[in-house]
């Protein structure tokens, strides 16, 4: 890749991983429609990573008060609030990296068609649409429970399709579960460090095992680029949702994916 791909790929990475628009699909697109080489396996891992460091950087104290919370209590054997709320979190990421591990060759080889984007981008806006005007919006983010653990860690399973989105999947059945637009947010967020660090690892893993050379200054040049952008783009995110709602994402995925019908 030359440099204006590579930036153009880590930024379209950065800002679309968080945001309910699905990125694998987006860093599908410019092969499909321009033509460009697939960026490759060391790429897609830089750029994973990339926006793995901008959440870590953003949620930090977030983090710190949970783990401290699960240490405390493991040594106590007593729970508060905040180790529960860890504990659902761990449990949300379970199913997705299970499947993830098992399932990601034959999803790799059979769903990154231009179809299946198409069909996954327009299906899921209307599902999160309809989450959007029905769901309660009352609960905070710290009010998941096990149930609603194990129901967000199951579509995220659904969330592999490319075009499905990760995040958008995630905060879609968290507003069905009744949480608020910054609740269900911010529990996609600090879901995706552990499923965003599952899969750099499995990447990793399969680079290292793949016996190509790795660019290093491709990698830099992507992860900065990929965290500076994904970094910008939750503060930004959070900042607004309560009040901007989902409606220009879900307008902006059915007018995406009417779009690509004409390249068919």
């Amino acid at each position: 890749m030359d440099l204006i791909q590579l930036s153009i790929l880590a930024l379209i990475q950065g800002v679309t991983e968080f945001l309910p628009i699905s990125s694998s699909a987006h860093l599908l697109l410019p092969h499909h429609l321009l033509g460009w080489q697939d960026q490759g396996l060391a790429f897609d891992t830089a750029v994973h990573f990339g926006s793995l460091v901008a959440v870590l950087i953003y949620f930090r104290a977030d983090i710190l008060t949970l783990t401290t919370a699960l240490m405390n209590a493991a040594i106590s054997r007593q729970h508060s609030a905040d180790s529960r709320f860890a504990v659902n979190l761990l449990i949300a990421c379970v199913p997705v990296l299970a499947i993830g591990f098992f399932g990601r060759v034959l999803i790799e080889q059979e769903l990154r068609s231009l179809e299946v984007i198409i069909g996954a981008t327009i299906i899921f806006a209307i599902v999160l649409l309809a989450a959007d005007l029905t769901g309660k919006r009352e609960r905070p983010a710290d009010h998941l429970d096990v149930t609603g653990a194990i129901l967000i860690g199951l579509s995220q399973c659904v969330a592999l399709i490319p075009g499905a989105s990760r995040s958008g999947v995630t905060m879609t059945m968290a507003l069905m579960l009744g949480f608020s637009r910054e609740g269900a947010s911010r529990i996609s967020f600090l879901i995706s460090i552990p499923v965003i660090s599952g899969a750099c690892l499995l990447k990793m893993i399969d680079l290292a095992t793949s016996g190509h050379a790795v660019d290093w200054v491709t990698i830099f040049a992507g992860a900065t680029a990929a965290g500076l952008s994904a970094y910008f783009c939750i503060r930004l995110f959070l900042g607004f949702i309560e009040r901007i709602g989902f409606m220009p994402f879900i307008v902006y995925r059915l007018l995406l994916g009417v779009v690509l019908l004409g390249f068919l």
